[in-house]
């Protein structure tokens, strides 16, 4: 199996989907008693937090890989690597 990248708001949003299917299906099976209002602020809260997971997991993602860029990159007013090399050595 390939890995894949991981993403929090997904797992967010799985999460509250799969509590609504559990408390319905509570509700159907005769264990309580749901009103049929309760997915609204569930699903929608659901989605706001996974929302707000996912945006956060990307802005520090984000951060993350333009900091090892940074730090990868030949310093600034420095030849490269090639070119010093060649310079030192007669012709």
């Amino acid at each position: 199996m390939r890995r894949h990248e991981f993403k929090p708001g997904r797992l967010v949003a799985g999460l509250f989907l799969t509590l609504t299917a559990v408390i319905y299906a509570g509700d159907a099976g005769g264990l309580w008693e749901t009103p049929w209002f309760a997915v609204i602020p569930l699903v929608t809260g659901g989605l706001c937090l996974a929302a707000l997971t996912g945006s956060a997991a990307h802005g520090i993602r984000r951060r993350i890989r333009s900091r090892a860029a940074r730090a990868a990159a030949p310093a600034p007013g420095s030849a490269p690597a090639s070119a010093r090399d060649s310079a030192g050595t007669p012709g």
